[in-house]
């Protein structure tokens, strides 16, 4: 009788912990409803054919315990039963295959409108190659891997050469774009996912694999690239970041990142310390870029080219130096030193959204932006 209670609570729990769990699918962000509703299909079977047995197997507990007056039947066969049960599993069965065939029929014709990108995978980050200008990829091999050619790019094809190579963490989409989405390993079996996206893909060492989706939703936090296999020692490090932008933004965007072509010529973007890289990835992820630029352009915000150390003309008439405490007062309290000629637009950001850790590394990236200005040749290498 013990057992039987036993299993009985475990169905209650069970289908209580369906309905009230704290763990719920993220908000959507792609055109993949279809999978969600999949998903949802095979839960629901699935969770009716579990608390079904469960019933059953409460009820065989209770009907057949121990009694000592008690004998057993031999039935060895019950063909009605077997029938019923057969029918039953194969509509079952049925129901869960078809919606998921039919949303991968989908999942692997992509649109003829679909931009295409490349996603490398490799212990233990990404990288991304978006054609260039003229809308082909340049043709790649894993023998030609190098420290100097990271994605293994034939150099005598010159469709190449416009390539565009993102080797930094973070890859910029634009919002209601489909992506055809081209995966390449260079050592382990990996796995491309984006959770709000739905759509996943592995990487499989020596061969391409592909599928598309379109990013829907723009929002100010980029959304996080996870690693869906079990691909080594830091597995759960290999993470990186989606950034969706307008169409407009995604282009501006795209324009300034470095081709093949430059690469080559060893024209290569800026080297930083980890603790600046680690500025620049958070000024990039969380829209800081947006408004200030690192190479003087004119924008929402003053510039943070070559600022540390400079002194700044307000817009209340005093001056003041661009040091620590300027930068810190300028993200807790920035309407208090507005920059002559600049708008009061920026809203303060308290410790829960721009920690002291993140104040430091964008310090240390404006030192660095500085020191490199310095350090730079005047006149560029024949």
């Amino acid at each position: 009788m013990a057992v039987a209670i036993v299993l009985l609570i475990i169905v209650i729990v069970s289908v209580l912990l369906s309905f009230f769990s704290p763990w719920q699918f993220t908000e959507i962000a792609s055109n993949w409803g279809n999978i969600d509703n999949t998903v949802i299909l095979t839960f629901w079977i699935c969770g009716v054919v579990f608390a079904l047995i469960g019933v059953f197997m409460v009820y065989t507990t209770w009907k057949f315990r121990y009694r000592k007056e008690a004998r057993a039947d031999y039935e060895p066969e019950n063909p009605r039963l077997e029938w019923w049960l057969t029918v039953i599993t194969t509509i079952g069965v049925v129901a869960m295959l078809a919606p998921g065939l039919i949303v991968w029929n989908d999942f692997v014709n992509a649109p003829d409108d679909a931009q295409e990108v490349e996603v490398l995978s490799r212990q233990w980050q990404w990288a991304y190659r978006f054609p260039g200008e003229d809308g082909k990829f340049g043709t790649v091999h894993v023998d030609n891997i190098t420290s100097d050619n990271p994605f293994g790019m034939n150099k005598s094809d010159p469709n190449g050469d416009d390539d565009v190579l993102i080797t930094a963490d973070t890859v910029h989409l634009a919002v209601d774009q489909p992506y055809k989405v081209w995966l390449r390993s260079n050592d382990v079996l990996h796995d491309f996912w984006v959770p709000e996206f739905r759509a996943k893909m592995d990487s499989v060492p020596g061969m391409v694999t592909y599928f598309w989706f379109t990013p829907t939703r723009i929002q100010e936090k980029p959304y996080e690239v996870l690693c869906a296999e079990l691909c080594g020692q830091n597995h759960f490090q290999m993470r990186g970041w989606v950034k969706v932008d307008t169409r407009e933004d995604h282009q501006t965007w795209l324009a300034g990142q470095q081709t093949w072509a430059q690469m080559q010529a060893g024209i290569v973007p800026k080297v930083y310390g980890p603790l600046a890289q680690r500025g620049r990835d958070f000024a990039e992820t969380t829209g800081c870029l947006a408004c200030h630029s690192l190479d003087g352009t004119a924008m929402i915000g003053p510039t943070w080219l070559d600022v540390w150390g400079t002194e700044r003309a307000l817009a209340d008439g005093t001056t003041v130096t661009v040091d620590e405490a300027y930068v810190i007062e300028s993200i807790r309290n920035p309407n208090s030193q507005v920059v002559e000629g600049f708008a009061a637009a920026m809203v303060p950001y308290d410790e829960s959204t721009v920690s002291d850790a993140d104040i430091e590394a964008l310090i240390e990236l404006l030192k660095e932006e500085v020191s490199a200005a310095a350090e730079a040749p005047t006149e560029a290498a024949p």
